[in-house]
């Protein structure tokens, strides 16, 4: 294949898009049917995609289908490229039908049902009655992530957040320690980080940022002692049905003490913790799209209403 140089014109999204889908389901008949075409089709256009790029990107036998290391070396440039076209063609359509079309919002835990949420999309519905929103629950590791592969537009989470993402700031309240309900801790109202020193901390998704997972474990103490880091957790759920099974604590917003009563937990303060913030949050690359400002601006129109 590396010899073949009669066809090394640049690849087409559709091409690479397809391609994608083949990765994903390693199975000719299943990507033909999810890209609605005939399965020949889709093995002459992947046999074209690897002429133009001059490797072979997949490996078929009449029993299996499989992606040689060529083309996972290429997987996460492709992903680039088609979501990088899509956002490209969904910013065009903006700027030509004006507040039309749809925006997708990320939400995080409770997010959604945060009061200034729920006014926040209230605001946007009443300003741009024709566009459409499709809020999305998103896991813990996917809240930021989603932003930069431009799956959603804006996402309202919890900083703090990584330096290529944009926040804008809704809301303070102090952060609690969750534990279970036989833990020694759980007879107390309030805690100290130091009591906290022998505790294990439940661990958060790798594509969560680094800053993130820190401030949520309260890492570094105080003390200087280092934080002792059990399970990856991917969203809230998880975390609570860890923390009742005993032997792991996870640190939470105080509104999680209402929004999240689960038995075999126990919500405490925790005097010498700084709190934490809820946020409207967009990708830089985004700053300056138009379902971005719109909804923006109706965040901050809600803000200075209540403030």
């Amino acid at each position: 294949m590396t010899g073949d140089v009669g066809d090394r014109s640049a690849p087409t999204v559709h091409q690479l898009r397809m391609f994608l889908v083949l990765a994903e389901e390693l199975h000719f008949g299943r990507a033909a049917a999810r890209l609605y075409m005939s399965q020949p089709a889709l093995s002459r256009q992947l046999s074209a995609l690897e002429r133009r790029l001059g490797v072979e990107l997949v490996s078929r036998t009449s029993r299996s289908t499989s992606i040689t290391a060529a083309g996972l070396a290429i997987l996460p440039d492709a992903r680039m490229v088609v979501h990088a076209v899509r956002r490209l063609q969904r910013l065009a359509g903006e700027h030509t039908r004006g507040l039309a079309g749809r925006v997708v919002i990320g939400t995080v835990g409770a997010e959604a049902t945060m009061a200034h949420t729920v006014a926040i999309l209230d605001e946007v519905r009443r300003r741009h009655p024709a566009l459409e929103l499709d809020v999305r629950l998103l896991g813990l590791g996917e809240q930021y992530l989603s932003l930069s592969t431009g799956e959603a537009d804006l996402v309202f989470c919890r900083p703090p957040a990584a330096e290529d993402i944009r926040t804008l700031h809704l809301n303070s309240e102090p952060r609690v320690i969750c534990v279970a309900t036989d833990d020694p801790l759980a007879d107390r109202g309030s805690v100290r980080l130091v009591d906290l020193d022998d505790r294990v901390v439940a661990s958060f998704p790798a594509e969560c940022p680094k800053v993130w997972r820190d401030f949520w474990a309260a890492d570094p103490r105080p003390s200087g002692v280092p934080v002792r880091y059990g399970p990856v957790v991917s969203d809230v759920e998880s975390l609570f049905a860890l923390v009742a099974r005993g032997g792991t604590i996870g640190f939470q917003p105080s509104a999680a003490r209402n929004l999240f009563p689960r038995p075999g937990i126990k919500y405490l303060d925790v005097v010498d913790l700084s709190p934490c913030t809820s946020a409207l949050a967009w990708h830089v690359s985004a700053e300056n799209r138009p379902v971005v400002i719109a909804v923006r601006q109706a965040a901050l129109a809600v803000w200075r209403a209540n403030e």
